[in-house]
């Protein structure tokens, strides 16, 4: 079971929408702490919430999507997708982004079993002498923009830069705006701070989940679900920290998406409380 922002790390969707789902009925936590009152979910409702993304993003209202949920099988809903469908393309200049994304939700419901699989593996991380620049930023799609920055940085400055670079998410959660990114890009000495960039040194990770993600990133949200399932699975250890990405191979050094290469890392640390 994960509290209510692992949840949303795992499934990148915000805390304020799973929120949203819970007092609208379409997803409810799987149980509520007696003592605490946290919200916990269960990797079995990832599904359930992925309907609700897709049959959203294809203009669906609380009431369509709740009429969905409740069929026995997905017949009902691929016939919804359908008859959005032939709405949408009365309107189609305006509405061809969610002709796309009904698209890509039958494709879901019809070729579910082809999922991509990705290996978890476990590593300690040591600390690194980096440069660093923190800032929030409007959403992760901006975060290109900051790494021009620190790399201009460091070329006014002539910072000796070497090769592993990573980014670290501070938020605590999901955020589909205003996101908390710190880039670090390791060097060989330590230099003079000039706000907002920092030279500082990142602590050890003693035990790091990762995993390599292969292709255009819109296939990151498929590893996080896997991260999801593989820490139900392996109850010894639950989350700690701020979660990693490494892009090995990206836009700057890759023409084709389908060869970016991305690497996620997710800090953990024994759980005591499921060790016998």
């Amino acid at each position: 079971m994960f509290r209510i922002g692992e949840f949303s790390k795992l499934t990148q969707v915000s805390v304020r929408m799973l929120r949203y789902y819970d007092e609208t009925g379409l997803l409810r936590p799987a149980e509520i702490d007696s003592w605490t009152g946290y919200r916990m979910y269960s990797v079995e409702q990832i599904p359930t919430l992925n309907k609700i993304i897709y049959l959203r993003d294809s203009g669906f209202n609380v009431a369509e999507i709740a009429v969905a949920l409740n069929g026995e099988n997905d017949t009902l809903i691929i016939e919804q997708l359908d008859k959005k469908y032939e709405d949408i393309k009365h309107n189609i200049h305006t509405e061809q982004e969610k002709l796309k994304k009904i698209e890509l939700a039958k494709n879901e419901l019809l070729n579910g079993k082809n999922e991509i699989h990705y290996n978890i593996s476990i590593k300690s991380v040591p600390g690194y002498q980096v440069l660093s620049l923190r800032k929030v930023i409007p959403d992760y799609y901006s975060e290109g923009g900051l790494w021009n920055e620190l790399s201009e940085f460091a070329k006014q400055h002539r910072v000796e830069l070497l090769s592993d670079t990573f980014s670290i998410y501070h938020d605590e959660d999901y955020r589909e705006e205003n996101v908390d990114v710190e880039l670090c890009v390791v060097v060989s000495k330590a230099g003079k701070d000039i706000e907002p960039f920092k030279f500082r040194r990142t602590e050890p990770v003693p035990i790091m989940a990762c995993t390599m993600v292969y292709g255009n990133f819109s296939n990151i949200a498929a590893a996080y679900l896997t991260f999801a399932k593989w820490l139900q699975n392996n109850s010894q250890y639950k989350m700690k920290g701020e979660n990693r990405q490494i892009v090995h191979r990206g836009p700057w050094n890759e023409e084709n998406p389908q060869k970016y290469l991305t690497e996620i890392q997710i800090p953990l640390e024994k759980n005591y409380e499921n060790v016998l």
